[in-house]
């Protein structure tokens, strides 16, 4: 297996190779996770800095125990007692924990491409440092549909999860897509796999601009829908999205109450999928807002847990992979 990609900033131009190269990583990963010692050396003297500049509760502690697994060392950033509250740049925090011996920075940040500006500053000095990106402000989130990749690809082959088991598989994602950055990378990744994405939601969460993110690549894969019902007829997977408060700053909803009754997936609602219907949500949910509490625990549709299992094996894959090249191409990559 071939790889060469030292950043993981976004999906949008990954190909089904590098798709199947990190599903069959991370299906290594996670034996790896079900042995008594779950422990490997494969980071061991390199550190890991997880730069977190906004709350995370899943994300931060999945990288967190994904670097740990992989005997690299792990330094945490807390940006309300760093030096940012002195009025220092991110550009330079980033550089304090360059020197500090950093080799991987894990980065989320409200404001779209602050991943992207601290790998161009970390190119251009030539560190030899990777960036990824574990969320930034409404753009992608490229290991949380990862994760999500991973949970499809081995419900359906436990032993060798691969993209072409996707192929034609209808996935409805619903609720607020506008600000969902999670949706925005499960975009790239569901339809390289040749999955039909049905999205749906309100038209102040789901604006038309969606239609033409894949149109010239993917035509037809790629569903608008308003209501909830097209979007779920004979849909093999349904994916619910939180609804982010913290970042809307229209009045974009009547009433939580409203939005359940017309977009909260229900018992009822799903028998309009195809009878084995699977539920993913990223996390965290609304409960009885996005889907309905009970659903939500019932095991018998739900890979909620699942997805937070792969968290860890997928986490563990993409610091492997992106750590293992750094330090084939750089013997000194700090100053």
């Amino acid at each position: 297996m071939t790889w060469t990609r030292h950043h993981i900033l976004s999906l949008a131009d990954w190909n089904t190779q590098e798709y199947n190269t990190l599903l069959q990583t991370a299906s290594s990963f996670r034996e790896v996770l079900s042995r008594r010692t779950k422990k490997v050396p494969a980071l061991q003297g390199q550190v890991v800095t997880n730069m977190f500049f906004e709350p995370s509760t899943r994300t931060r502690s999945s990288f967190e125990l994904a670097a740990k697994r992989l005997s690299a060392d792990i330094l945490n950033f807390a940006p309300g007692t760093s030096s940012l509250t002195k009025g220092e740049t991110i550009l330079d925090t980033a550089k304090t924990y360059l020197a500090m011996g950093t080799d991987i920075m894990v980065i989320r940040h409200k404001q779209a491409g602050v991943p992207h500006a601290i790998a161009a500053e970390m190119d251009r000095l030539n560190t030899g440092v990777s960036i990824l990106n574990a969320g930034d402000g409404q753009h992608e989130h490229p290991s949380q549909a990862l994760l999500d990749l991973f949970t499809l690809c081995s419900l359906l082959d436990f032993d060798q999860p691969r993209l072409e088991l996707l192929q034609g598989k209808k996935i409805a994602i619903v609720g607020d897509i506008l600000h969902s950055r999670v949706a925005r990378s499960n975009i790239w990744s569901l339809t390289e796999a040749g999955m039909s994405v049905h999205l749906a939601g309100p038209p102040t969460l789901l604006p038309q601009l969606f239609s033409q993110i894949k149109t010239d690549f993917y035509p037809g894969q790629l569903s608008l829908h308003w209501q909830l019902e097209p979007a779920l007829i004979e849909a093999d997977f349904v994916m619910t999205l939180r609804l982010q408060h913290e970042r809307m700053t229209d009045y974009l909803l009547p009433s939580l109450r409203e939005y359940h009754q017309g977009y909260g997936i229900t018992r009822d609602r799903l028998k309009l999928c195809h009878p084995n219907v699977k539920i993913l949500h990223p996390g965290p949910v609304n409960r009885g807002v996005e889907i309905s509490s009970d659903l939500m625990d019932d095991s018998n549709f739900s890979l909620i847990q699942q997805q937070v299992t792969s968290g860890i094996a997928v986490r563990m894959a993409l610091l492997y992979l992106i750590g293992t090249l750094a330090e084939e191409r750089s013997e000194v990559k700090h100053f």
